[in-house]
């Protein structure tokens, strides 16, 4: 049965939703810390776990447009419409359930993303600002030795 598949690939993606999660709470605490070393690193990494729910999301709506033909539904129906067309059975709790636990598992990343983004907007004008704050320091020397292009005074002894 392709009902079975579908909560199969369900259970997978909400797994890839946690790891995403666990992804971008560790990108977020790089750069609450500081780590700007690492940014790059944990962002790759949330990028490579958003190219895998991509893959099992377009799993998903083949399954799904299987388990609704098989149901009577048109074969582009949600999971919710899926829950709601299911027949008698525990079908329609068990895709209500996982519906549930993802709709609130994304509400977790969109913060989490929202919250990241302000770290790293925050980060960049800090960068920016600190740059412009920069003068150069770097001197050149005159044959003598002397910073050249100083005017300090100095104090000579004469011959008398």
């Amino acid at each position: 049965m392709a009902i079975h598949d579908l909560s199969a690939q369900l259970w997978h993606e909400r797994e890839l939703l946690d790891l995403l999660t666990f992804k971008l709470e560790e990108e977020q605490l790089l750069l609450t810390a500081g780590k700007t070393r690492w940014v790059s690193h944990a962002t790759r990494e949330v990028e490579q776990v958003l190219e895998r729910l991509s893959s099992a999301g377009l799993a998903r709506v083949v399954t799904a447009a299987a388990v609704a033909s098989e149901w009577g539904l048109p074969q582009e129906a949600t999971l919710r419409e899926l829950a709601a067309g299911a027949p008698e059975g525990p079908w329609g709790e068990i895709l209500t359930a996982h519906l549930k636990a993802m709709t609130e598992q994304t509400a977790v990343i969109r913060q989490l993303r929202d919250a990241n983004s302000q770290f790293l907007r925050a980060a960049s004008r800090s960068t920016q600002e600190t740059l412009a704050d920069v003068t150069s320091t770097a001197k050149t020397y005159d044959a003598h030795g002397r910073p050249a292009g100083t005017n300090e005074s100095r104090l000579f002894a004469r011959d008398l």
